[in-house]
């Protein structure tokens, strides 16, 4: 097993609850994902790790650095205490948030799991996406 540290993105209706609202809570819970390789990624996660935090339907951007403060949890909205989750504290706003479109025309990202797996509510990114969506966030918007 690698000691590598890993990255991910968590997808959130902001309507439901936004970058806001953990800012507020100064921590959450991820709970209710109830798709298999989400709750897999979620048990994949280990305390330390960043991810970043998307608005899904309204914005469709990322917005923030989130990171795991507790890992290997059981979901408590399942009964059956089958589904993983883990819990997440606030990093930081990104510089300015980082636009699916943006990231559907970078050919740098056309891998991204955010993209070929577009469903998929939490996702893993590799070291080199996660860094190059930061450094992303530093630069003006694109047109």
């Amino acid at each position: 097993m690698s000691n590598t540290k890993r990255y991910w993105l968590m997808k959130s209706e902001p309507n439901a609850y936004s970058w806001d609202d953990l800012i507020a809570e100064k921590e959450t819970i991820w709970d209710g994902v109830r798709n298999h390789r989400a709750s897999n990624n979620m048990r994949a996660m280990k305390v330390g790790e960043e991810v970043f935090f998307y608005h899904s339907n309204i914005g469709k951007e990322i917005v923030g650095i989130a990171r795991v403060s507790e890992a290997g949890l059981i979901d408590p909205t399942d009964p059956e205490g089958k589904w993983g989750t883990v819990k997440i504290k606030p990093v930081r706003l990104l510089t300015r948030p980082v636009t699916l479109k943006e990231i559907k025309a970078d050919p740098n990202l056309a891998d991204i799991e955010l993209i070929r797996l577009s469903r998929l509510s939490v996702a893993e990114l590799t070291p080199q996406e996660f860094d190059y969506i930061v450094a992303l966030s530093e630069r003006a918007a694109p047109d």
